[in-house]
């Protein structure tokens, strides 16, 4: 017979690694509609406007000033092409890979933003002028006060890295616990329901 001191038995651990169709799909669906809005302005833009030419949206406060970009979100590191490239692949990969351990919804969110900005600024980078692999990178968004002309890849990448920050702060496991709650609590509503005791 088990004593009441015996360790839980480790049914829960399977659990706990199982894929998160939820979560997987979320972060595939931020991942396409992100990218897709990317690449759509950006066609739009090289086909509507000539390099440096600049079309006011709202005045000075925010306008389309269409460049080519070699470096990375906000032209940083202009001289090293091939380097983001092969960074930003390596990314996509290692998030491609991880997705499956994700079952946090909002975690879902970032790696689905932060593989969009990726894969949208790399697909620039190999499949434009200069050449492949060191391509420039279209920019066209251009904010008053704001230094760099950016793009919906950049704001993905921002965004995403906001929302890191945020989850880091509370202590947001990738399952949705909050490690600070002594309760246990969950910020993820599917967990929520799904550790929800059932009604008879």
């Amino acid at each position: 017979m088990a004593r009441a001191t015996d360790p839980p038995a480790p049914d829960a651990a399977p659990r706990q690694r199982q894929v998160s169709p939820r979560a997987l799909g979320l972060l595939a669906a931020i991942a396409v509609v992100a990218y897709g809005l990317d690449q759509g302005t950006k066609y739009l833009v090289t086909t509507n406007l000539a390099v440096n030419e600049t079309v006011p949206v709202l005045g000075e406060i925010l306008q389309l000033h269409y460049v080519t970009n070699p470096g990375a979100a906000f032209s940083f590191a202009t001289g090293f092409t091939w380097v983001l490239s092969i960074v930003a692949i390596g990314a996509i990969v290692f998030i491609i890979g991880f997705a499956p351990r994700i079952r946090s919804l909002r975690w879902a969110t970032m790696f689905g933003l932060v593989l969009a900005g990726a894969f949208g600024n790399v697909t620039d980078r190999l499949t434009r002028p200069p050449g492949f692999g060191v391509g420039h990178v279209i920019d066209f968004i251009q904010v008053w006060g704001f230094p760099a002309i950016f793009n919906v890849a950049d704001i993905a990448i921002v965004s995403a890295m906001g929302l890191f920050l945020l989850l880091s702060l509370r202590n947001v496991g990738l399952d949705g616990v909050r490690r600070t709650d002594d309760a246990g609590g969950t910020d993820d509503p599917e967990k929520a329901s799904a550790d929800a005791p059932s009604t008879p």
